[in-house]
This record gives structure tokens, C-alpha cells and sequence, in this order.
């Protein structure tokens, strides 16, 4: 019994000994453990530290740099230079430094061409193109330079993006989409006693087309007879509305870049024959026409130079950035007092109005 009980006394104190030699060991295991873990954070904070600061650095650099940003205008006139404006003002406002390369197509296609090549041969950082023949030809000579445009009414419609939601190219920018149906409301309620309207417009430009189509269709709601009168170039304006005297009790015209540029010269017949024009926007009221219900274009161009902003400081991807518009309540009604008066249209009643004295 004794030595039975000896024997166990042995067993049990070698289980002690093999026990204590474990523990031992798996005490020493968790002593080297936080050491080799604060040698992996030291090294994962300094490389930490590191991409910081190259982060940082880059975005000095990008702080400092100063982009390339190449113009493309169809043509001046009071609403695509607002744009132009616009655009840069945003630009400054956010601090980005640039040197931009004016181009003014003067109204001809074939310009647009020369330029476009120019601009996209002068490897520009972005380009900003104003209007639609502009916008085409830029877009046909490139597909890697980022390309802005504005004052284009149906970006999908004219073949520069896939979807005005997601262009899928690298074409974006802010279209001038006014509100036509509005605007013959705005003829009728100034014009009741009007019965047939002659829709005047360039007949190369898409944009103008659309707006037509448009028009057309408010013109057939409110039961108003309308006609056609279409000019292929500024040199047939004056020779087109002479035409239309006699034939038509009032005029519409859209955002046309022709006609826009031209509409002194519209104004000086229409209103010598005592005809009025509803424009499609504020610049074409200021040179003679009667009133307008329409965008301003100088936001337009804002709301574009927002997205340049995206694009050249964040890295935004602009084959995934919508064609932006301008909301309705940012339109505003405009009159021309001094033309009212000369047709004896009576515009007391119009609330809200900006007048032109």
C-alpha cells in the first residue's frame, strides 16, 4: 500500500513539474507577442505616415498647378458670352489657376473645325465648348481630353453623349433646355388677339429644331396657327423676316445662336412692322425683342465650370456625370419696356418681371 501510494506521489509530482514546464512555456510565448505586434504598428504607422504625407504633398502640387483649359464659342452673343463668364467665375471662385485659350468660331462651322484641332493639338487639360455646332466639332477630334459643354439644348439628341444621364464618353457639361411651352403661354397672354405665329429659326442648327418641334406643340394646345420660316446663315435674317410681314400677327424664335446674333436685325423689321417676338432668351429681349420667359445663362455657365471643378481637382469620372439643367424656378420672366411701348402691348399686368428700359 505504501509503496503504491509512493509510486502516485511520483506520477504527481512529475504531472507538477510537466505542468509548470507547459505554463512556462506558454508564458514566454505571450512575453514575445506584444513585442513583435508593436514592431508591426510601428512599421504600419510610419508607412501610414508616409502615404500621408505623399497624399499631402500631391495636393500641394495640385494646389499649385495651373491647368490648360482650351475655349471653343460658336459665336458671340449676350447669352454664350454669360456662359463663358460664368464658367471661369466658378473657377475663380474655387481658387484653381488656369490659362485659358479663347476661340471664336464666328458663327461658321468650318472655323469650329480649325479650332477644334488647334485646341485638342495643344494637349489642353479640359475643353470648354459653347454651343452646339462648337461642342460637335470639338468632340469628333478627341475622345481622351475631358470636354465640357453649355448653351447645348439635347447634348444625347445632337450625338455628343450616349444618355444625358450617363454620358458613357468624355463628353459632359450643362444644357440650355428652356421652357417653350411656357414661353407661347407667355405670346398668347400677351398676344390674345394673335392668331398666326411664324417660328423663326437658323435651319442648321439641331438645337433650334427640337425647340420647334416643341413649340409646335404648344402652339396646337392652345389652338394658335403657326409657320416656318427658316434662314441657312445671318446674311438671309433681314431678307426672311421682311418676308413674314403681313403674314404672321407675332414671331417666336428659340435659343438660336443665328438668330440670337441677329436679333438687332430682327428687331429693327419686326418692330418697325409692329410685330411682336417672344424670345428664348433674356440677351435677344435686350436687343429688341418683346419678352422672354428663360435661363440665365451666366448660371448655366457656373453650373458647368462646378463640374470642371470635379473633374480637374477630384478626379471625378466624366463619362459618369449627368448633363446638368438649370431648375424652372431659375427662370425669369424678362420684358423689353421700350419695345412694349413702341407696340403697344400692354405689360402691367406680368408680376415679377425684370424690365428692360
Amino acid at each position: 500500500m505504501r509503496k503504491a501510494m509512493r509510486i502516485t506521489s511520483v506520477l504527481l509530482a512529475g504531472a507538477m513539474a510537466l505542468s509548470m514546464t507547459a505554463c512556462g512555456s506558454k508564458t514566454a510565448e505571450t512575453t514575445a507577442a506584444p513585442a513583435t505586434t508593436a514592431a508591426e504598428t510601428t512599421a504600419a504607422e510610419t508607412t501610414k505616415a508616409e502615404t500621408k504625407a505623399e497624399a499631402t504633398t500631391a495636393a500641394a502640387a495640385d494646389d499649385e498647378k495651373t491647368y490648360k483649359i482650351g475655349v471653343i464659342q460658336l459665336v458671340q452673343h449676350a447669352a454664350l458670352d454669360a456662359s463663358n463668364k460664368g464658367f471661369f467665375a466658378a473657377l475663380d471662385d474655387a481658387g484653381i489657376k488656369y490659362e485659358d485659350d479663347q476661340q471664336n468660331a464666328s458663327g461658321e462651322q468650318a472655323n469650329c473645325l480649325t479650332i477644334a484641332e488647334k485646341l485638342v493639338n495643344d494637349d489642353n487639360d479640359l475643353i470648354l465648348a459653347i454651343a452646339t455646332p462648337a461642342a460637335q466639332a470639338v468632340a469628333g477630334v478627341t475622345e481622351d481630353i475631358p470636354i465640357l459643354l453649355t448653351a447645348v439644348t439635347d447634348p444625347a439628341a445632337s450625338g455628343l453623349v450616349e444618355d444625358n444621364k450617363k454620358p458613357g464618353g468624355n463628353v459632359s457639361g450643362t444644357s440650355d433646355l428652356t421652357p417653350v411651352k411656357e414661353q407661347i403661354e407667355l405670346l398668347h397672354q400677351l398676344l390674345p388677339e394673335a392668331e398666326t405665329v411664324g417660328l423663326l429659326y437658323c435651319s442648321a442648327e439641331s438645337n433650334s429644331e427640337l425647340q420647334i418641334a416643341m413649340a409646335k406643340e404648344a402652339c396646337d394646345a392652345i389652338g394658335l396657327k403657326y409657320e416656318e420660316y427658316t434662314v441657312p446663315g445671318s446674311n438671309e435674317i433681314q431678307t426672311v423676316v421682311e418676308s413674314m410681314v403681313g403674314k404672321v400677327d407675332a414671331i417666336y424664335t428659340p435659343t438660336d445662336n443665328v438668330i440670337a446674333a441677329g436679333m438687332a436685325t430682327v428687331a429693327m423689321v419686326a418692330n418697325d412692322n409692329k410685330i411682336p417676338t417672344i424670345c428664348g432668351e433674356a440677351g435677344m429681349v435686350e436687343a429688341g425683342g418683346l419678352a422672354t420667359y428663360g435661363i440665365d445663362y451666366y448660371q448655366l455657365g457656373y453650373m458647368a465650370g462646378e463640374q470642371a471643378i470635379e473633374i480637374l481637382k477630384n478626379g471625378a469620372d466624366i463619362s459618369e456625370m449627368p448633363i446638368g439643367y438649370l431648375p424652372a424656378e431659375r427662370c425669369e420672366l424678362t420684358v423689353n419696356k421700350t419695345t412694349a411701348e413702341t407696340l403697344g402691348v400692354d405689360i402691367s399686368g406680368l408680376e415679377n418681371a425684370v424690365v428692360i428700359e
